[in-house]
């Protein structure tokens, strides 16, 4: 069990824009021997709506067995002599428990959370009406959460799975194409639409599209894949990080150009491919995402070898299921330098078989009634061992930049704490408590920031 040595928080910036609260953690432990982390906590500001939680500490995180209390507020002016009305949900990440209700008066109103003996998440949502329009608020309390630890089990063959699923890969022929795509180039930056051959059902193949964007000029450049959310959409590329001098490539997974119609995405989001991340759960070997991770490692195949590459700098970027893919990538694809992974899906998602939190996209999860989705259990989550981001994160061997929220209900905080507290290499982990299912700018910028100082040697 990794062990927290040290643990130095410092206030660095307050205001009405918020609070950012940055930490230095010093670990050790056989899991991540002497491994060192960089925490940043930013607290952003409350949304501009009348209905405010928070919570008695401003970084919204405990340790196990401290006393956390909900405060909610609603600004109305005149207050309600009688108060105002409020329902609200208290319990486990994701498993909130049954509504209740409750008066706030004028002074706001005390909520103690739920206290527990093991690390994890406690999430108070409320939901009033104010001046006839419904709203609602969140704010979730972290228990000593760098202590959170996985439930997903792990394959004895895991790393022999993947070399075979390697060997498959390396019988089909790469068959790289480029076209060229003007409408999206710059005078800094050529754009094309790239397609390959990648592994498909049995002796079939199939291919993969992409958008790769090249800085004009001889290099040579640092690259940079970006991994996709989960869903079906078209891709243009991202020149404007390529005009600051990195090779990228955007690739979709569904095996489909990313230049059709939006009408062709919207069809299939809500069709054929609708809970594609289930398509056959029951075997490992035919796993929809089988195909996807394959695909995603021929990508970097190819940027390793494109001839403006610097052959030293190569990073994986994504969000959500992207990063997931990015992690995943950056575990099994050797030339992997660098590792971008803001709250990844697919993580410790057998939870919801252990009474907590599972990843996106929320496996084995009970319904409104009780009962057990994913049936049979047994097949699908031995299928998703060999899958769980939680696996490939054990192995990697890149610098990570990480990021996360606690209120994100999409791929919970504790299954991205359980991911994140078992990588062993170097990790800068932002955390934005109040953050739901987005990455802020102030993230955006400082995933810019990080490939641009790494690749320059500032890190």
């Amino acid at each position: 069990m990794t062990k927290l040595h040290q643990i130095a928080l410092s206030r660095t910036r307050s205001g009405a824009a918020g609070v950012l609260l940055a930490a230095q953690l010093l670990w050790a432990g056989p899991d991540c021997a002497a491994a060192q982390s960089e925490v940043q906590v930013l607290q952003a500001a409350y949304p501009d709506q009348p209905l405010k939680v928070g919570l008695s500490n401003p970084d919204w995180t405990y340790r196990v067995g401290d006393n956390a209390v909900f405060h909610i507020r609603i600004d109305k002016k005149p207050y309600p002599r009688d108060g105002i009305r409020i329902t609200y949900r208290m319990g486990p990440d994701m498993l909130e428990g049954p509504e209740r209700s409750a008066v706030v008066p004028e002074h706001g109103l005390l909520l103690a959370a739920p206290g527990g003996d093991e690390p994890g998440f406690v999430r108070c949502i409320v939901s009033a009406s104010i001046d006839g329009k419904p709203v609602e608020a969140m704010a979730t309390a972290a228990f000593s959460p760098l202590e959170l630890r996985p439930v997903q089990s792990e394959p004895p063959d895991f790393d022999a799975f993947w070399a075979a699923q390697k060997r498959d890969l390396l019988a089909v022929e790469p068959d790289f194409r480029l076209l060229p795509a003007p409408a999206l180039s710059t005078p800094e930056v050529e754009v094309s639409y790239l397609s390959f051959q990648n592994v498909g059902p049995g002796k079939r193949t199939t291919r993969m599209y992409g958008v790769l964007s090249v800085p004009r000029g001889p290099g040579p450049f640092p690259a940079v894949l970006h991994v996709p959310g989960a869903g079906v959409r078209g891709y243009k590329g991202t020149p404007e990080l390529a005009a600051k001098g990195f090779i990228t490539l955007q690739i979709g997974i569904h095996g489909i150009p990313v230049d059709l119609p939006a009408e062709v995405y919207e069809q299939l989001n809500f069709g054929a491919l609708d809970g594609y991340n289930r398509y056959n759960l029951d075997d490992p070997r035919a796993y929809y995402y089988r195909r996807v991770y394959l695909g995603t490692l021929r990508a970097l195949d190819y940027l390793v070898q494109h001839p403006k590459w610097n052959r030293k700098h190569l990073a994986t970027q994504g969000g959500s299921q992207g990063g997931q893919l990015s992690i995943m990538a950056s575990a099994l694809h050797p030339r992997v330098s660098l590792t971008i992974a803001s709250y990844p899906a697919y993580s410790d998602v057998t939870g919801y078989l252990h009474e907590r939190a599972g990843g996106w996209p929320g496996l084995f999860r009970k319904d409104g009634e009780g009962r057990r989705r994913d049936l049979p259990v047994e097949p699908k989550a031995v299928t998703s061992a060999y899958y769980d981001t939680v696996n490939f994160a054990k192995r990697l061997r890149t610098p990570v930049l990480y990021y996360a929220g606690y209120n994100d209900m999409v791929t919970p905080p504790t299954s991205t704490f359980a991911v994140y507290n078992v990588i062993p290499t170097a990790r800068s982990f932002v955390v934005e408590p109040n953050q739901v299912h987005l990455t802020s700018q102030a993230h955006r910028d400082t995933m810019d920031r990080w490939l641009i100082e790494h690749a320059a040697g500032k890190r």
